[in-house]
């Protein structure tokens, strides 16, 4: 399956300045996915544990899937970074016997403080039980997240040379009214009233749309799917992260749609906060889905706030494609043919 806004240019970061920059002042982006890859790679695999249990190390990191950023947007640093970290482990007890096991990081990412990360160590379904297993959560967790906390320590310092921007008081006095300009637009362009404010302080633009589809199962079974993890991964096809509580957080389609559900009424209602990853740092959109019983069908009602106005129509397509149009023909719920 396609993933999710492939082909679409608004997915490709790389390193861009406004034409009109002066000494990087108006915007900066600087892609630092690559690095962040391979620097989370050398950071868990220096991670070693010993215990009364025996010995585990992180013997290899299979995915570090996601992406990582620094944007410079009026003389204020932002650091972007999503990723969902999967690696293996390989324990030794006190007579010599080895076990395998995985490390699972579903949720590594910038609106997420090291201590709400989830690290989620498992024994491989083949091997049978040990304390190693508890030795590396007690322990390696806390290697685990202090590496991590590393990672996002050389993203905020070493990295970001060269992007630090200069105080206004030292711009050469010629440059000052064209900057003046550029400010006053932007405060004129962020003024709109039909937008919403993210985190960075920017006005965005934004729209409401609604979209209903029929499905042929009750009320209670299409609830279920969305806040079932084994389901939401059956109809995408791809590794997801649901925690299905109000409050809990969710992350699908390889990190690149995230959120948390806001508002749980059994077979009724789900309201959640959703975001496409590549959204503004703090901007979410409000989902409700709305489960009307139709008898021997439920009518699927999504009403959608809080859109960035030109996400519109990706936003749309995509959960008519990736949510509905996916759930009809993983689970047979589609219209029934005369």
């Amino acid at each position: 399956m396609a993933k999710w806004g492939e082909g679409d240019p608004r997915w490709i970061v790389e390193e861009r300045s406004d034409a009109t920059n002066v000494n990087n002042w108006h915007w900066t982006e600087r892609d630092v996915t690559s690095w962040s890859q391979d620097v989370i790679n050398n950071l868990l695999l220096g991670i070693h544990v010993e215990g009364e249990e025996g010995s585990c190390k992180i013997t290899d990191v299979s995915n570090i899937d996601g992406e990582a950023s620094i944007n410079n947007r009026k003389g204020k640093l932002i650091f972007f970074y999503e990723w969902v970290v999967k690696a293996s482990w390989t324990g030794t007890n006190k007579i010599g016997i080895k076990y395998k096991g995985t490390v699972e990081i579903p949720n590594l990412s910038d609106e997420n403080d090291m201590d709400d990360l989830d690290i989620c160590v498992s024994l491989c379904k083949d091997q049978p039980s040990t304390p190693l297993t508890d030795l590396m959560r007690r322990e390696g967790v806390k290697k685990v997240r202090a590496a991590l906390g590393n990672y996002v320590k050389h993203l905020k310092t070493e990295f970001s040379q060269g992007m630090i921007l200069p105080t206004e008081n030292a711009l050469n006095k010629q440059n000052q009214e064209p900057q003046a300009k550029v400010k006053l637009d932007n405060i004129q362009i962020g003024s709109s009233t039909t937008g919403n404010s993210s985190n960075t302080g920017v006005k965005i633009p934004t729209v409401s749309f609604s979209l209903k589809d029929t499905f042929l199962t009750s009320p209670e079974e299409l609830y279920r799917i969305f806040l079932n993890k084994e389901m939401v991964q059956a109809f995408t096809h791809l590794y997801a992260f649901v925690d299905g509580c109000s409050g809990g957080k969710f992350q699908i389609l390889e990190g690149n749609v995230h959120g948390q559900f806001a508002e749980l009424i059994p077979d009724e209602k789900i309201v959640m906060r959703w975001r496409f990853s590549s959204w503004p740092a703090g901007h979410a959109a409000t989902v409700i889905l709305n489960f009307v019983n139709q008898g021997s069908e439920t009518e699927l009602i999504l009403e959608a706030r809080g859109v960035p106005s030109n996400e519109e129509e990706r936003m749309k397509e995509g959960w008519q494609r990736y949510y509905f149009d996916a759930i009809k023909q993983t689970f047979g719920y589609g219209a029934l043919l005369c």
